[in-house]
């Protein structure tokens, strides 16, 4: 799948359920990593860019990311609570997944400008 291509045969909707359920593993591991390093990790932009084009090559669409995200800050909130602690520094990673979404779009957005002309 990491040939640069999209190949509509490694895309989400159309592996087997074992392999779809590996990347998608896959990519909510990725993005906690991004998560837990975004504010500290002056690597993190290539750390998006790998996630995003890992995205865009197994066509993962936008509500996805959303959902993998959703799903984390869900579990983080959870975890602070249990700890007795506010769940309000969460909101500060909306900015990562802003970035992540504003590059898969883009990412989008220039493959349909290609097939266009």
């Amino acid at each position: 799948m990491d040939n640069g291509r999209r190949d509509p045969q490694y895309f989400l909707q159309h592996l087997p359920e074992s392999q779809r359920q590996a990347l998608l593993n896959e990519l909510k591991s990725d993005y906690q990593e991004i998560v837990l390093s975004y504010f500290s990790d002056s690597e993190v932009s290539q750390k998006i860019e790998t996630y995003v084009n890992k995205a865009f090559l197994a066509d993962v669409s936008v509500s996805q990311v959303m959902t993998i995200h959703m799903e984390l800050m869900d579990r983080f909130a959870k975890q602070l609570k249990l700890e007795n602690r506010s769940d309000e520094v969460l909101l500060d990673y909306r900015i990562t997944l802003i970035d992540t979404i504003a590059q898969l779009c883009e990412t989008y957005r220039c493959l349909m400008s290609r097939e266009q002309t």
